[in-house]
């Protein structure tokens, strides 16, 4: 009978303006992965990449974890920022004594809760209206 290999990894959603991202952490050596491709791949900006990055390098688990991550939805920012908030929940999953604590200060586990206004009628953006003229 053919043993079952029980994978141990850690789970977290991070969300930011449109963007959705679905986190795994899995024991490893620091690899981040996003939609089935390197982070330097996907990531143009350095900027990007270093706010994936941030709750890592905050609780010093940068080569503990290889980060396996899907993000649909907004932007580049946004999937940034949605794929750096499940990253941090993942870590307050794996081990919530040492992270929390740390993530929490920083500010990570905070949904960032501003959104794109809603088009409003008569006007052409939420707020940009066509040019007044009195006559």
């Amino acid at each position: 009978m053919a043993k079952k290999s029980t994978k141990v990894y850690y789970y977290g959603t991070g969300r930011r303006k449109d963007a959705v991202a679905r986190v795994r952490l899995v024991p490893g050596s620091g690899k981040i992965t996003i939609n089935d491709k390197d982070i330097d791949d996907y990531f143009g900006l350095e900027t990007l990449k270093l706010i994936v990055r941030q709750p890592l390098e905050a609780t010093e688990t940068a080569a503990k974890f290889d980060v396996i991550a899907t993000a649909q939805g907004g932007g580049v920012s946004g999937q940034a920022g949605a794929i750096r908030h499940g990253i941090a929940r993942a870590l307050v999953v794996a081990d919530e004594e040492a992270y929390k604590a740390t993530l929490k200060t920083a500010g990570f586990l905070t949904r960032d809760a501003r959104m794109k206004e809603r088009k409003k009628p008569g006007l052409k953006k939420a707020r940009k209206a066509s040019q007044f003229s009195k006559r």
